[in-house]
């Protein structure tokens, strides 16, 4: 870390600087790393702050790492606390990552690290503004002591999810609309006990904080923004719904760019509109070999093209090498016989790449909310798979309320197998039938608002130049 320091020591006194503070899982890296590069657009100094092993893992994953060259982002890569690094469990029957516990409580060592960091920027600046992940607010709670900083927590789920949280966790403070309430799944089995101990243990630190920031738009999620902003829930605090954080016109690199094209683009090349199925469950998901070999057939019978990511889910650090490091193996002959059919990618896959493809017409998803919005921002219909946290609650979002996919499989029946003739099913619904075509019609018509909303004059831009203008005050 100290080079970082010493690098910015060269530099003339700041007006403003930003800190962000990510919580150590692949989504809320990238969520936030996306949000950076919104923020140094406005030319303001970013600093992005997390471990070394996070900081590369970030920065591999992004998508256009070269749009990251900027002078504006400075990253600091605090040395990371040891932590032990268990494979998943792929047999468990609940779904929440538990073999991530470990990384996620060593996170809390960073505390005094980022401190000292806080201390020597915040003597170059009129105003530093910290933007923290709403799992770090132990990390950053010295803040306080520092005359120029204020502090704002990042959501990474959905308002409307963060909305049911903190309204049932009140003891429903006021009414709403109850017809809609009586469908909404159970939290039941979303959290590991020793995670939800975790969750509480950062509640306290949020009321030193001046607002809330969401990765989402008022053309998704309005009427929730609404709900939130109310005086019981905000307590007047202010609130930014910035989202989408992903780009929302994405590039496709060709091959002669510096950026090699993704073997899977090449082949998405060949297929009309509309005709190609992507399959990913994010990087939490672990499935048994018995419930692969079920979307592996089920792929298969439906006859549908599809881009499937089988990988599993990530380690606490994801550079380790693991000799006993699972070979996931699909039915024999398989892929052969697939092969003009689809095509099965076993490392990272350029998700928001995909999505923007013009032949992919549908996306299977676990449905963390980074991958919604990717989704819902590119105008994809979703078979939503719920497996832990917050997903059961935005799979009703998506579904209920936004009408923009199909369930895969009903929370309430987390435990069961889900079978090949299940899964056939939804796909060929989703990519080849009144209802999918109807998902699919809301969510171009969702993404293209999305779209709009993020130009001059739409509903983010004014949020973000909101929020610019606060922060610059």
């Amino acid at each position: 870390m100290a080079s970082s320091i010493l690098h910015f020591h060269s530099q003339k006194n700041q007006e403003i600087i930003v800190v962000v503070v990510p919580f150590p899982a692949q989504g809320h890296l990238n969520q936030l790393l996306q949000l950076c590069k919104l923020i140094a657009s406005h030319n303001i100094q970013v600093h992005y702050v997390t471990t070394m092993t996070h900081t590369h893992q970030a920065k591999l994953r992004v998508h256009d790492p070269f749009s990251f060259i900027n002078n504006n982002i400075h990253f600091h890569e605090l040395s990371t606390p040891f932590f032990k690094s268990p494979p998943p469990n792929p047999n468990s029957t609940i779904k929440f990552p538990s073999h991530l516990q470990p990384s996620f409580e060593s996170s809390s060592l960073l505390r005094k690290p980022l401190s000292k960091l806080l201390r020597v920027l915040s003597s170059k600046a009129k105003r530093i503004v910290i933007i923290h992940d709403s799992l770090m607010g132990y990390v950053v709670q010295d803040f306080v002591h520092l005359k120029n900083a204020e502090a704002y927590a990042f959501h990474s789920v959905s308002a409307f999810t963060l909305f049911l949280f903190i309204w049932e966790n009140m003891g429903k403070p006021f009414d709403i609309d109850a017809n809609f309430l009586k469908d909404v799944p159970s939290l039941e089995d979303c959290f590991s006990p020793e995670f939800e101990k975790f969750i509480k243990s950062q509640y306290d630190y949020m009321k030193f904080n001046s607002g809330r920031i969401y990765n989402t738009c008022r053309v998704i999620e309005g009427p929730f923004l609404d709900l939130l902003s109310k005086e019981q829930i905000s307590n007047n605090k202010k609130q930014w719904a910035l989202g989408p954080f992903n780009p929302v016109l994405v590039q496709q690199y060709g091959t002669k760019s510096c950026h090699k094209q993704h073997k899977c683009l090449i082949w998405l090349d060949k297929h009309e509109p509309n005709s190609v199925v992507f399959v990913s469950f994010g990087t939490t998901t672990s499935f048994s070999n018995e419930q692969i070999k079920e979307i592996a057939i089920g792929l298969e019978r439906s006859k549908v093209k599809f881009v499937w990511v089988l990988r599993d889910a990530d380690k606490g650090n994801v550079f380790t090498k693991d000799h006993q490091s699972r070979k996931i193996e699909l039915p024999k002959g398989f892929e052969e016989r697939v092969k003009d059919k689809g095509i099965v990618l076993r490392d990272w896959a350029p998700q928001l790449e995909i999505l923007a493809h013009s032949s992919v017409g549908g996306f299977m998803s676990h449905c963390g909310w980074n991958s919604c919005m990717e989704s819902i921002s590119m105008g994809v219909p979703i078979a939503a798979w719920p497996m832990h946290s917050d997903q059961p609650l935005t799979i009703f979002l998506v579904t209920e309320i936004l009408k923009i996919g199909l369930t895969v499989r009903e929370w309430e029946k987390r435990e069961e197998l889900v079978s090949a003739s299940a899964i056939e099913n939804v796909v060929r619904k989703l990519m080849a039938s009144e209802e999918g075509d109807a998902s699919r019609k809301r969510a171009e018509e969702l993404g293209e608002a999305v779209k709009r909303s993020t130009e001059k004059g739409g509903a983010s831009r004014k949020e973000l130049d909101s929020f610019i203008a606060h922060i610059t005050r």
